[in-house]
Parts: C-alpha cells; sequence; structure tokens
C-alpha cells in the first residue's frame, strides 16, 4: 500500500508537470515566449554602454530595450567584455550582441546582423596642443592608442601597416585615452561619439577631436547574432517600427542631443 501511494503521488505530480510545460510552450518567431535572451555587451564605451552605480546604462541599452519591446521579446544584458562577446556567439552561449558594433564584411562571415541602427565614423583624439591635425600627420612618428580588434585598430593600421609598433592595443578605450593622458602615446583613434563624449565630460584635460572624412569610412552599427539565428527577422521589424513611429529619434535626441538623420541609415 505504502508503495503504491508513493507511485501514485509520483505519477499526479509528473502529470502536473506535463500540464505545466503544455501551458507555457506558445512561440514566436521558433522561440519560447518565456526565454529570456541573453545580450552581452562591454560596457565601457559611453555613451553607447557604460557601467553607472553597477547598472550597465546607455544609448545602446535603451535602444535595445525598446527593440525588445516592440518584438516581444525577454532580454537580461549582461556585461562580459569585447572579446569575450565574440566568444558567446561563436559558441551561442549569448543571443544578441550589443555593443556598438561595426557591421563589416569579415564579421559578416562569422555572424548575422539586423539592419544598421546607427551612423559612425573613426576620428582622432589628440591634446590640445598637438600637432596632429589629419589621418596622415599620424604616419609621423606617432604613437597611436587603440582599443583591440576594433575598426579604430584597423583604421589606424591602413594608414600605418599591421603589426606596426607604433600602434599600441587596449582592451578598452578608456585605457587607451588614459595611455595618451599619461604620455604614453600621441593620439587615440576611436568612434567618433565615444571619444567627443569623452572631451564634453572632461574639460581639463584640454583634448580635442581631429575629424578627417579621407582617411576613415563612414561605418554603420548593427546588433549582432550568432549565424542563423531565427531572431533577424523579429528584430529586424522590430527596429523599423521604431524608426517610423519616433521612438529611435526620441532615444537618439535623449543621448546625443540631436534628431538622427535616417535617411544615412541603409535598411540592410
Amino acid at each position: 500500500m505504502k508503495k503504491m501511494k508513493i507511485i501514485s503521488t509520483v505519477l499526479i505530480a509528473a502529470f502536473v508537470f506535463i500540464l505545466s510545460a503544455c501551458g507555457t510552450s506558445k512561440t514566436t518567431g521558433g522561440s519560447s515566449d518565456d526565454k529570456t535572451l541573453k545580450v552581452v555587451t562591454d560596457a565601457a564605451y559611453a555613451p553607447f554602454e557604460y557601467l553607472d552605480k553597477g547598472k550597465v546604462v546607455g544609448f545602446d541599452v535603451d535602444f535595445m530595450n525598446a527593440v525588445a519591446k516592440e518584438a516581444g521579446l525577454k532580454i537580461k544584458i549582461e556585461n562580459v567584455g569585447w572579446d569575450p562577446l565574440f566568444v558567446e556567439l561563436d559558441k551561442k552561449t549569448a543571443d544578441i550582441g550589443m555593443s556598438a558594433i561595426t557591421i563589416n564584411d569579415e564579421r559578416k562571415q562569422s555572424y548575422d546582423f539586423t539592419r544598421p541602427y546607427f551612423l559612425s565614423t573613426n576620428k582622432i583624439l589628440v591634446p590640445k596642443d598637438s600637432d596632429i591635425k589629419s589621418g596622415a600627420d599620424l604616419k609621423n612618428n606617432k604613437t597611436i592608442a587603440v582599443q583591440n580588434a576594433t575598426t579604430g585598430q584597423e583604421a589606424v593600421e591602413g594608414l600605418l601597416g599591421k603589426n606596426n609598433e607604433k600602434i599600441k592595443k587596449f582592451e578598452n578605450n578608456n585605457l587607451a585615452i588614459q595611455e595618451m593622458k599619461s604620455g604614453g602615446a600621441d593620439a587615440v583613434v576611436a568612434d567618433n561619439t565615444v571619444i567627443e563624449q569623452y572631451v564634453l565630460n572632461n574639460p581639463k584635460d584640454n583634448f580635442v577631436v581631429i575629424e578627417d572624412s579621407t582617411a576613415f569610412a563612414q561605418e554603420f552599427y548593427g546588433l549582432m547574432l550568432p549565424k542563423g539565428s531565427k531572431l533577424k527577422a523579429d528584430l529586424d521589424k522590430a527596429i523599423n517600427t521604431l524608426m517610423e513611429n519616433g521612438e529611435y529619434a526620441k532615444i537618439y535626441k535623449k543621448w546625443f542631443k540631436v534628431d538622427p538623420d535616417l535617411s544615412k541609415l541603409p535598411k540592410e
């Protein structure tokens, strides 16, 4: 009798589990409604993503949250660092990479991207009294600090050549800027918004931003996905809606104080 009671309890528990599972098996776009998607970032890239009292905030964060809400997705943003971000997507232990990631042909071989959501270009950060006035001036025996494995590094390597000893590579742009601040580099090359924000926030450093459109091409950011991700269609649709209904412009203006020029953003 005792044995039968135990078996009955187990069967009832199993039946309840099956009913519970059936009740939460709805899917949208091939993903469970109840699944929380893991979004990985490198929160050292103000104003796109950075830590404020231990919380990841920034333009990308507000944008990603708005995209997820529009697409009906649950997300959790985790600060893992720049290189680990790519590893997580490679291993498919994360669903989305969000970190002001430039869409380029090399990355497209290994990852999928959403439609572009931001236009950027690399610029040069230098001390106010610097004799560097253009990209060409970086070739004059100058030491340049960059964030490793970024298009800023690629841009400088395009000017000075790969493996040039005058290029110093750092884990993030904050460290690259600190290197110049301490006298270890003559310039930093990075995305315009990042270094412009730094100058705005740190006027006592007496740094200025140099633009050279002939040396640095335009770039577009996208959300990065594992190759073959089923999320792309839903994310693209949500991004298009945010751009059409004014929500994207609202987020953009909050962080950059100007309206975005959507005509410069290609749909793919």
